[in-house]
């Protein structure tokens, strides 16, 4: 079965880093894709980064681009997002995520929004104080 461990969350003054891991076990990165996916305090769910199936391609939100770096070590079946500069606006509840179905099997691209993500840890908090 999938399974998602997710660890690296704390606090943080703005302009630190934080690096999250997510372990993963029981998915197959041929079949899907893998993201990083954050709620804020009343706020909608956020796709943060991703990382393709077919290409092992990353891809992140505007408003993270130039301060995140998704990547994946495959001798430990684990997935990093290291966050840079990070800011008040960056405080959430972080999920390490992957696709269901076929949709996004093989593919170069990977979706950036909550919504085709079927399969979820149970997240790490992200705490930036000022």
């Amino acid at each position: 079965q999938l399974q998602f461990v997710e660890s690296g969350g704390g606090l943080v003054q703005a302009g630190g880093s934080l690096r999250l891991s997510c372990v993963t076990s029981g998915f197959n990165i041929n079949y899907m894709a893998i993201g990083w996916i954050r709620q804020a305090p009343g706020k909608e769910f956020e796709g943060v980064s991703c990382i393709s199936s077919g290409t092992r391609r990353a891809s992140y939100a505007d408003s993270v681009k130039g301060r995140f770096t998704m990547s994946r070590d495959n001798a430990k079946n684990t997935v990093y997002l290291q966050m840079n500069d990070l800011q008040t606006d960056d405080t959430a509840i972080y999920y390490c995520a992957a696709t269901g179905g076929s949709s996004w099997s093989g593919r170069d691209i990977c979706p950036l929004t909550s919504l085709p993500y079927d399969y979820w840890g149970q997240g790490a908090q992200v705490t930036v104080s000022s």
